[in-house]
C-alpha cells in the first residue's frame, strides 16, 4: 500500500508523519529537535515501537536523510511505496489556493512569500528543497496555512490603508494555522452532526503559536492574524496587536533597525518577554506565584477574551466555542478562568467534563452556546487535502 510522507518544519525541529494513502492510518510519526545544537534528538514511533538517537549538531539535511533512512531500515515502508511528500507552509499569499504540486518556480514564490511569514516559510523552502534532494523522484506538495483565509470578506480582509496600496502590494489579512482552523470547524460540524454552513464558531488554536478565527457560513470569516502571524492576541514568543509606531520609537531609542525590532517582537515578546521566564504556558502555570507570571497568564488570557467578545458581537452571537493547540486542548485551568471571563455571555463549562481533557462537549446543558474540545489534526488535513490532487 503506498504512503505519504508529511513534513512540518521549524527553525530546530522538524515533525514528521508517514500515513497509509488509501487508509488515512498514521503508519509511524517522528521528531528531530535540537539540530545544530549539540544533543540533537531523532525520535521514531511506529507500532508498538519507540526509537530515539542523540546526534551533535545535527544538519537539517542530515535529518531529512536520516528520516528517510530509517523508516527504511525499520522495515516500516520502502522508498518506492512513498508515493508523494507533504510540506505544511504558512504563507501562500493570494498565489496558492490549495494543495500544490512543487516545483523549481513554485518554490521560488514560496520563497518570495517569506515577508508574510519571515520565521515560517524561508524553512519551510528549505526542507522541501532538502526532500527533493533526498527523494528526487517523489512529487513533493505544499499545503499552505493562508488558504483557509482566503475567501474571507473584504471587510475583515483587508486594513484601513489607501486601497490602491492594498491592491498593489496585496496587503490583507492572510492568517496562520489555517489548516488547524480548518479541520476543528469540520470536526467540530461532524461531532454535532450538523452541517457545518449552519454554525457560528469561534475557534482558539492556542500553543506556542495562537490565533482565534470565525467561521460562518461555512468559511473563514475573520482572523486575529495579520498580514504576519506577528499580530493577534498574545503567544510564546511573539507580541501580538501592537501600536506600530512603537516600531520607529524602539528603533530610535534602542538604535536599531526596523528588522531587529521586528526580531524582538517575533522572539523576545509574549509569554517569554512579560514574565522573563518562559514562552511555555506550564512553566507560566508553574510560576504563578512570580507577579510576572502571573500576569503573563493573566494578559493572554485577556487578549483571548477580548477576541472572542467581539467575534461574538461581529456574527450575531456563535454557536460554538471550540479549544484547540497544546494549550486549548490540554489546559482545564486556563479554559475554565477564558469561559468565566465570557459567563456574561451566558457561556458556562461543565467542570467535570472540561476536566477530562476529551474531545467533545465541555459545556453546560443551559450554556448558551457549546463548549467544545477538539483535538486538532493538521497533518491529517493535509493528507485529504493532497489526495484530492493526486
Amino acid at each position: 500500500m503506498s504512503n505519504i510522507l508529511l513534513m512540518n518544519a521549524g527553525s530546530s525541529s522538524v515533525k514528521w508523519k508517514l500515513f497509509e494513502l488509501e487508509t488515512e492510518k498514521v503508519v509511524a510519526k517522528g521528531l528531530v529537535e535540537r539540530m545544530l545544537m549539540p544533543g540533537s534528538k531523532f525520535e521514531i514511533k511506529y507500532g508498538e515501537q519507540n526509537f530515539q538517537e542523540t546526534y551533535d549538531n545535527l544538519t537539517y539535511e542530515r535529518a531529512c536523510e536520516l528520516i528517510i533512512e530509517k523508516i527504511q531500515e525499520k522495515g516500516i515502508t520502502s522508498l518506492e511505496k512513498i508515493a508523494c511528500v507533504g510540506h505544511r507552509v504558512v504563507a501562500g499569499g493570494e498565489k496558492f489556493r490549495g494543495a500544490t504540486k512543487i516545483d523549481a518556480e513554485k518554490l521560488e514564490e514560496i520563497i518570495e512569500m517569506s515577508d508574510h511569514a519571515p520565521l515560517h516559510n524561508p524553512m519551510e523552502a528549505k526542507y522541501i528543497e532538502l526532500m527533493q534532494r533526498v527523494m528526487p523522484d517523489t512529487p513533493q506538495y505544499a499545503v499552505f496555512d493562508s488558504t483557509f483565509f482566503t475567501d474571507m470578506p473584504e471587510m475583515n480582509a483587508i486594513f484601513s490603508l489607501p486601497y490602491e496600496l492594498t491592491q498593489k502590494y496585496g496587503i490583507r489579512r492572510y492568517g496562520e494555522h489555517g489548516i488547524s482552523h480548518g479541520y476543528i470547524s469540520h470536526r467540530c460540524a461532524e461531532l454535532l452532526e450538523k452541517p457545518l454552513e449552519d454554525l457560528k464558531l469561534i475557534t482558539l488554536h492556542l500553543g506556542s503559536g495562537s490565533s482565534i478565527s470565525a467561521v460562518k457560513d461555512g468559511k473563514a470569516y475573520d482572523s486575529s492574524m495579520g498580514f504576519t502571524p506577528l499580530t493577534g492576541v498574545t503567544m510564546g514568543t511573539r507580541c501580538g496587536d501592537v501600536d506600530p509606531s512603537i516600531v520607529p520609537f524602539l528603533m530610535k531609542k534602542m538604535d536599531k533597525s526596523a528588522e531587529e525590532i521586528l526580531q524582538l517582537f517575533n522572539s523576545e515578546s509574549g509569554l517569554l518577554g512579560i514574565s522573563g521566564k518562559s514562552p511555555d504556558m506550564r512553566d507560566i502555570r508553574a510560576n504563578i506565584d512570580d507577579s510576572r507570571c502571573a500576569l503573563a497568564r493573566e494578559i493572554f488570557i485577556n487578549r483571548i477574551v477580548k477576541y472572542v467578545g467581539s467575534y461574538y458581537v461581529e456574527m450575531g452571537g456563535a454557536d460554538v466555542l471550540v479549544f484547540a493547540g497544546g494549550i486549548g486542548e490540554n489546559d482545564p485551568s486556563l479554559r475554565r478562568d477564558v469561559v468565566s471571563e465570557l459567563a456574561c455571555l451566558g457561556i458556562s463549562l461543565d467542570e467535570a467534563l472540561n476536566e477530562k481533557n476529551a474531545e467533545g462537549l465541555i459545556s453546560t446543558k443551559d450554556s448558551k452556546a457549546k463548549v467544545m474540545i477538539v483535538p486538532t489534526n493538521e497533518e491529517l488535513a493535509m493528507v485529504q487535502a493532497i489526495k484530492e490532487k493526486l
